[in-house]
Protein backbone atom coordinates (compact mmCIF):
# COMPACT_ATOMS: atom_id res chain seq x y z
CA UNK A 1 0.00 0.00 0.00
CA UNK A 2 1.32 3.15 -0.98
CA UNK A 3 1.99 6.68 1.61
CA UNK A 4 1.23 9.95 0.26
CA UNK A 5 3.48 12.90 0.71
CA UNK A 6 2.67 16.41 -0.74
CA UNK A 7 5.01 19.05 -0.72
CA UNK A 8 4.55 23.05 -0.98
CA UNK A 9 2.00 22.10 -3.37
CA UNK A 10 0.68 25.46 -5.44
CA UNK A 11 -1.94 25.26 -7.94
CA UNK A 12 -3.59 28.43 -9.78
CA UNK A 13 -6.16 28.94 -12.13
CA UNK A 14 -7.20 32.26 -14.40
CA UNK A 15 -5.35 34.34 -11.97
CA UNK A 16 -6.97 32.56 -8.65
CA UNK A 17 -5.01 30.45 -6.26
CA UNK A 18 -6.53 26.94 -5.50
CA UNK A 19 -3.46 25.44 -3.79
CA UNK A 20 -1.35 27.70 -1.87
CA UNK A 21 1.89 25.50 -0.25
CA UNK A 22 -0.39 22.65 0.71
CA UNK A 23 1.61 20.31 2.27
CA UNK A 24 0.34 17.23 4.12
CA UNK A 25 1.54 13.29 4.67
CA UNK A 26 -1.30 10.77 4.26
CA UNK A 27 -0.57 7.36 5.53
CA UNK A 28 -0.29 4.36 3.75
CA UNK A 29 -3.09 2.26 5.68
CA UNK A 30 -6.79 2.34 5.59
CA UNK A 31 -8.91 5.32 4.41
CA UNK A 32 -8.14 9.47 4.55
CA UNK A 33 -10.93 11.84 4.06
CA UNK A 34 -9.90 15.39 2.82
CA UNK A 35 -12.62 17.53 4.21
CA UNK A 36 -13.47 21.55 3.98
CA UNK A 37 -15.28 24.08 2.53
CA UNK A 38 -16.27 24.16 -0.66
CA UNK A 39 -13.33 25.77 -2.16
CA UNK A 40 -10.55 24.20 0.12
CA UNK A 41 -8.47 22.54 -2.75
CA UNK A 42 -9.91 19.16 -1.90
CA UNK A 43 -10.57 17.80 -5.68
CA UNK A 44 -7.61 19.63 -7.06
CA UNK A 45 -5.50 17.93 -4.60
CA UNK A 46 -6.87 14.23 -5.46
CA UNK A 47 -6.21 15.43 -9.49
CA UNK A 48 -2.60 16.55 -8.64
CA UNK A 49 -2.38 13.12 -6.84
CA UNK A 50 -3.36 11.58 -9.68
CA UNK A 51 -1.45 13.11 -12.11
CA UNK A 52 -4.70 14.51 -14.07
CA UNK A 53 -2.96 18.27 -13.09
CA UNK A 54 -0.22 19.54 -12.76
CA UNK A 55 0.73 21.93 -9.86
CA UNK A 56 2.45 24.94 -10.63
CA UNK A 57 5.21 24.02 -7.64
CA UNK A 58 5.66 21.56 -5.21
CA UNK A 59 5.58 18.12 -5.60
CA UNK A 60 3.57 14.54 -5.02
CA UNK A 61 6.06 11.60 -3.62
CA UNK A 62 3.73 8.29 -3.81
CA UNK A 63 5.64 5.69 -1.99
CA UNK A 64 5.07 1.93 -2.60
CA UNK A 65 6.09 -1.27 -3.51
CA UNK A 66 6.89 -0.53 -7.33
CA UNK A 67 4.86 1.25 -9.39
CA UNK A 68 1.69 2.45 -8.04
CA UNK A 69 -1.61 1.27 -9.58
CA UNK A 70 -4.26 4.41 -9.52
CA UNK A 71 -7.68 4.57 -10.15
CA UNK A 72 -9.77 7.62 -9.86
CA UNK A 73 -13.54 7.94 -8.92
CA UNK A 74 -15.53 10.61 -9.66
CA UNK A 75 -18.63 12.79 -8.28
CA UNK A 76 -20.54 12.29 -11.65
CA UNK A 77 -19.15 9.21 -13.33
CA UNK A 78 -17.55 9.16 -16.93
CA UNK A 79 -19.22 6.14 -19.01
CA UNK A 80 -19.25 5.12 -22.16
CA UNK A 81 -22.43 5.12 -24.34
CA UNK A 82 -22.28 1.19 -24.11
CA UNK A 83 -22.69 -2.16 -21.89
CA UNK A 84 -22.19 -2.32 -18.11
CA UNK A 85 -19.51 -4.75 -19.00
CA UNK A 86 -18.11 -3.06 -21.78
CA UNK A 87 -17.24 -0.23 -19.26
CA UNK A 88 -15.16 -2.18 -17.02
CA UNK A 89 -13.88 -4.59 -19.78
CA UNK A 90 -12.01 -1.45 -21.21
CA UNK A 91 -10.56 -0.23 -18.14
CA UNK A 92 -8.76 -3.61 -18.17
CA UNK A 93 -6.68 -2.93 -21.65
CA UNK A 94 -3.60 -1.37 -20.83
CA UNK A 95 -2.77 -4.69 -18.73
CA UNK A 96 -2.43 -6.74 -21.93
CA UNK A 97 -4.75 -9.59 -20.66
CA UNK A 98 -6.07 -11.72 -23.02
CA UNK A 99 -10.56 -10.80 -24.09
CA UNK A 100 -11.60 -14.07 -22.47
CA UNK A 101 -9.60 -12.28 -19.24
CA UNK A 102 -10.43 -9.17 -19.51
CA UNK A 103 -14.24 -10.45 -19.73
CA UNK A 104 -13.92 -12.73 -16.58
CA UNK A 105 -12.04 -9.98 -14.45
CA UNK A 106 -15.12 -7.67 -15.82
CA UNK A 107 -18.01 -10.19 -14.87
CA UNK A 108 -15.84 -10.87 -11.51
CA UNK A 109 -16.00 -7.03 -10.45
CA UNK A 110 -19.67 -6.46 -11.78
CA UNK A 111 -20.53 -9.82 -9.22
CA UNK A 112 -19.06 -7.84 -6.41
CA UNK A 113 -20.42 -4.59 -6.84
CA UNK A 114 -23.96 -6.24 -7.26
CA UNK A 115 -24.20 -5.75 -11.24
CA UNK A 116 -23.42 -9.22 -12.30
CA UNK A 117 -26.98 -9.48 -13.14
CA UNK A 118 -27.18 -6.26 -15.27
CA UNK A 119 -23.80 -6.75 -17.32
CA UNK A 120 -25.65 -6.65 -20.76
CA UNK A 121 -27.84 -3.16 -19.51
CA UNK A 122 -26.57 0.33 -21.51
CA UNK A 123 -24.60 2.16 -18.71
CA UNK A 124 -26.23 5.07 -19.02
CA UNK A 125 -29.60 3.35 -18.55
CA UNK A 126 -28.69 2.59 -15.02
CA UNK A 127 -29.33 4.51 -12.08
CA UNK A 128 -27.23 7.05 -10.30
CA UNK A 129 -26.89 4.48 -7.62
CA UNK A 130 -25.60 1.27 -9.87
CA UNK A 131 -23.35 4.10 -12.20
CA UNK A 132 -21.43 5.28 -9.02
CA UNK A 133 -21.20 0.99 -7.92
CA UNK A 134 -20.32 0.66 -11.87
CA UNK A 135 -17.73 3.15 -11.74
CA UNK A 136 -16.36 1.27 -8.43
CA UNK A 137 -16.18 -2.05 -10.20
CA UNK A 138 -14.64 -0.12 -12.79
CA UNK A 139 -11.76 0.72 -10.42
CA UNK A 140 -11.73 -2.17 -8.57
CA UNK A 141 -11.03 -4.39 -11.82
CA UNK A 142 -7.38 -2.79 -12.63
CA UNK A 143 -6.96 -3.96 -8.19
CA UNK A 144 -5.57 -0.67 -7.72
CA UNK A 145 -2.49 0.20 -4.77
CA UNK A 146 -4.80 3.63 -4.87
CA UNK A 147 -8.03 4.31 -5.13
CA UNK A 148 -9.08 8.11 -5.29
CA UNK A 149 -12.58 9.25 -4.57
CA UNK A 150 -14.33 12.62 -5.29
CA UNK A 151 -17.52 12.78 -3.14
CA UNK A 152 -18.79 9.62 -4.83
CA UNK A 153 -22.02 9.85 -2.71
CA UNK A 154 -22.71 13.40 -3.21
CA UNK A 155 -25.82 12.58 -5.61
CA UNK A 156 -27.49 9.24 -4.17
CA UNK A 157 -30.34 8.69 -2.46
CA UNK A 158 -29.53 6.67 1.33
CA UNK A 159 -30.29 3.56 0.44
CA UNK A 160 -27.90 3.75 -2.80
CA UNK A 161 -25.36 5.91 -0.58
CA UNK A 162 -24.84 2.98 2.37
CA UNK A 163 -24.25 0.24 -0.78
CA UNK A 164 -21.22 2.51 -2.20
CA UNK A 165 -20.19 3.37 1.34
CA UNK A 166 -20.06 -0.54 2.24
CA UNK A 167 -17.59 -0.96 -1.57
CA UNK A 168 -15.20 1.32 -0.59
CA UNK A 169 -14.73 0.27 2.77
CA UNK A 170 -14.23 -3.32 1.26
CA UNK A 171 -12.13 -2.48 -1.11
CA UNK A 172 -10.06 -0.83 1.86
CA UNK A 173 -10.49 -3.80 3.77
CA UNK A 174 -8.79 -5.81 0.89
CA UNK A 175 -5.45 -3.43 0.84
CA UNK A 176 -6.20 -0.84 -1.34
CA UNK A 177 -4.98 2.78 -0.19
CA UNK A 178 -8.11 5.07 -0.24
CA UNK A 179 -7.82 8.89 -0.11
CA UNK A 180 -11.88 10.22 -0.06
CA UNK A 181 -13.14 14.08 -0.57
CA UNK A 182 -16.72 13.88 1.61
CA UNK A 183 -18.78 16.96 2.72
CA UNK A 184 -20.67 14.36 4.86
CA UNK A 185 -19.29 14.44 8.06
CA UNK A 186 -21.23 11.41 9.10
CA UNK A 187 -19.47 9.34 6.25
CA UNK A 188 -16.45 10.66 7.27
CA UNK A 189 -16.95 9.13 11.20
CA UNK A 190 -18.05 5.63 9.21
CA UNK A 191 -15.02 5.06 6.67
CA UNK A 192 -11.88 7.08 7.44
CA UNK A 193 -9.23 6.23 9.68
CA UNK A 194 -7.63 9.40 9.62
CA UNK A 195 -8.58 12.60 8.59
CA UNK A 196 -6.51 15.95 6.38
CA UNK A 197 -8.68 19.26 6.82
CA UNK A 198 -8.17 21.92 3.87
CA UNK A 199 -8.93 25.76 4.07
CA UNK A 200 -7.70 28.48 1.46
CA UNK A 201 -5.88 25.68 -0.36
CA UNK A 202 -3.58 24.39 2.65
CA UNK A 203 -3.77 21.50 4.85
CA UNK A 204 -4.35 23.36 8.23
CA UNK A 205 -4.86 20.25 10.20
CA UNK A 206 -4.61 16.04 10.13
CA UNK A 207 -5.00 13.51 12.56
CA UNK A 208 -7.19 10.57 14.04
CA UNK A 209 -10.97 10.69 12.67
CA UNK A 210 -12.89 10.66 16.06
CA UNK A 211 -9.93 13.16 18.01
CA UNK A 212 -10.31 15.43 14.99
CA UNK A 213 -13.95 15.98 14.51
CA UNK A 214 -14.38 15.78 18.65
CA UNK A 215 -11.35 17.86 19.71
CA UNK A 216 -9.89 20.31 16.71
CA UNK A 217 -7.13 21.93 17.38
CA UNK A 218 -7.53 24.56 14.25
CA UNK A 219 -9.73 27.37 14.57
CA UNK A 220 -10.66 26.68 10.68
CA UNK A 221 -11.35 23.13 11.38
CA UNK A 222 -13.70 24.13 14.20
CA UNK A 223 -15.69 26.53 11.88
CA UNK A 224 -16.31 23.79 9.78
CA UNK A 225 -17.24 21.52 11.91
CA UNK A 226 -20.11 23.68 13.70
CA UNK A 227 -21.21 25.14 10.33
CA UNK A 228 -19.26 28.48 10.66
CA UNK A 229 -17.40 29.75 7.65
CA UNK A 230 -16.00 33.30 7.62
CA UNK A 231 -13.78 32.35 4.63
CA UNK A 232 -17.24 32.44 1.93
CA UNK A 233 -14.71 34.32 -0.69
CA UNK A 234 -12.63 31.10 -1.22
CA UNK A 235 -12.01 29.77 -5.20
CA UNK A 236 -15.34 28.14 -6.55
CA UNK A 237 -13.18 24.13 -7.61
CA UNK A 238 -13.54 22.26 -4.20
Amino acid sequence: MPAIELSDLVLARNGTTILDGLSAQIPAAGITALIGPNGAGKSATLRVIDGLIAPDAGSVRIVGDGPVRRAFVFQRPALLRASALANVALALTPLALSRDERTRRAQAALARVGLGDRAAAPATRLSGGEQQRLALARAWAVEPDLLLADEPTANLDPGATELVEGLIAEIARQGTKVVLVSHNLAQVTRLAVDVVVLARGRAVEQGPTRTLLTSPRAPETRAYITGELPWTSFAAAS
